[in-house]
């Protein structure tokens, strides 16, 4: 991939460079070429200050120590400066390809490299005078799908108020879904950047995990289900701008004060906690929407059937068994897992269903005492949800993966729970505290693969200190007598200090 671009000022340029950094991973390299004075070192400044998210970071340049590595920012970043070099053995002592597993690459001066085999690399050739620079980009791998992905937001934004705000990287990587923030002047939203989900492997009859979990497939599920929400009384961000076909929106910014942080720095949570419960509360007693018309159609929200809940629970079959014991799991013991799910998980199929959001948690809470009521409970990453029990967002919520909830806590916001629902109709609470329980295990098995297979096949390791928490939940779960039976196959087969001890 090839193509040409005119930099009329240096801050043309410069914000450019910001731009390639919000898809910067490690392996990736920057290639910076040009004679002196060409700009080179501007680039790499400024790709490397937005990687650390600080107009102000000092960037020096590395002629004399030859590579400068910086690990603070958002990915580590390897700044090289070849220009003194003179020979391959020289070339391997810098070892580059240590530093390419682990870090993003900006090289100036890089001709001694060009016929390196580098995969993901982007070759800049600068050149020009003045306040101006001429630019020739080649691209490889994924630097091809970066720069296609930030020429289509480039014009998605455009046209639009925001077509002159700055970006900045909020999270994900460069694949299926990513944040930007936007700024302008005083205002802030967020970019949601979410092409359509590419498929996977076929896993089970020819389907890949994602359809047969009913993953959402691209973002009109996203402005369908936040869309009903909002139009509800529900805190979910709305969409200002959109494109369905492109996968973007601009989006409201609830901002940062989210759950999970305001927990890990001990702040009081019995208000925000009880109000997130009450939304739950609120919701089960509501009549929600198989079907929900938005701009170009209609958007279905899948039911969150055995076959769903099945080949999420077979993660841990697949995964986590393999990581404790580093042998797949035998036929045997597989099938009687599958035959006791079976048995249960249609205990949870039956009465109403409603909304569940399957990610309901600390992570996509963001309290805003700002607002009046249940809208002060901001509710994000909607795109999962799925016609379920109620139980399932309880569950979700009281039994987080990643942040304590002591089981005092959990009990009394459960009680709480419990309250609201027999205040507003009939509620069968032993039907609701068996579901939980089944839900509860469920999600809890389906994370402990889930963490195992973030580590095995991602390489993100740090999943995997949740661990003894998921299983501290499973274990509760278990108690219940109607699931016996399941209690005793773990009990046999991978019983609670196994689990933990394998973190």
């Amino acid at each position: 991939m090839q193509f040409n671009h005119l930099f009329d000022s240096p801050e043309a340029s410069e914000a450019f460079a910001a731009e390639l950094s919000l898809f910067a991973r490690p392996g990736m390299a920057l290639l910076l070429k040009g004679d002196l004075g060409a700009g080179k070192s501007t680039f790499a400044r400024a790709f490397i200050r937005s990687l650390a998210q600080n107009k102000d970071f000092d960037v020096p340049s590395p002629t004399f120590t030859l590579v400068q590595t910086y690990d603070e920012t958002r990915v580590p970043v390897a700044h090289a400066d070849l220009y003194r070099i003179s020979s391959v053995r020289e070339l391997d002592e810098l070892g580059f390809d240590d530093l390419l597993k682990t870090h993003v690459l900006a090289v100036e001066w890089p001709e001694k490299i060009l016929d390196w085999p580098l995969a993901d690399r982007l070759l800049v050739e600068l050149s020009g005078s003045g306040r101006s620079r001429e630019a020739k980009f080649t691209a490889g791998g994924a630097w091809i799908q970066a720069l296609d992905r930030n020429a289509a937001i480039r014009g998605f934004l455009e046209p639009t108020r925001w077509g002159k705000a700055e970006r900045r990287f909020l999270e994900g990587d460069a694949s299926f879904r990513r944040y930007e923030t936007l700024h302008l002047d005083h205002e802030q939203s967020i970019l949601m950047d979410m092409p359509a989900r590419p498929d996977g492997p076929p896993v089970k009859n020819g389907k890949p995990y994602s359809a047969i979990a009913h993953l959402a497939e691209d973002i009109r599920a996203v402005i369908a289900v936040n869309g009903v929400l909002v139009e509800r009384g529900y805190s979910a961000p709305r969409a200002e701008v959109f494109d369905l076909e492109q996968g973007f929106a601009v989006m409201e910014d609830f901002g940062r004060n989210v759950y999970g942080r305001m927990m890990q720095a001990g702040e009081d949570m019995r208000e925000p906690m009880a109000e997130a419960i009450a939304v739950l509360a609120g919701m089960a007693a509501r009549d929600w929407p198989a079907d929900v018309v938005i701009k170009g159609g209609t958007y279905h929200v899948p039911p969150y059937d055995i076959e769903a809940q099945l080949i999420e629970a077979d993660l841990l079959a697949s995964w986590f068994w393999p990581y404790i014991t580093g042998t797949d799991i035998p036929d045997s013991a597989r099938a009687e897992f599958e035959s006791l799910w079976c048995d249960l998980l249609p205990l949870t199929q039956g009465g109403k269903r409603v909304w569940a959001l399957r990610d309901y948690h600390s992570p996509n809470l963001l309290w805003m005492p700002e607002r009046e009521g249940l809208r002060r409970v901001g509710i994000i990453d909607t795109q999962d949800a799925l016609m379920g029990h109620p139980a399932y967002d309880v569950a979700s919520m009281l039994q987080d993966a990643r942040v304590d909830i002591g089981f005092d806590v959990a009990e009394t916001l459960y009680e709480h729970y419990c309250a609201l629902r027999g205040r507003v109709g009939a509620f069968d609470r032993a039907e609701f505290d068996l579901a939980y329980a089944i839900l509860g295990a469920q999600r809890a098995t389906k994370i402990l693969g889930i963490f195992a297979r973030l580590s095995k096949r991602d390489g993100k390791h740090g999943y995997l200190r949740h661990i003894p928490r998921v299983s501290r939940y499973l274990e509760r779960d278990l108690a219940h007598p109607r699931l016996a039976k399941l209690k005793a196959w773990f009990d046999r087969h991978m019983p609670a200090t196994v689990r933990e001890r394998s973190q």
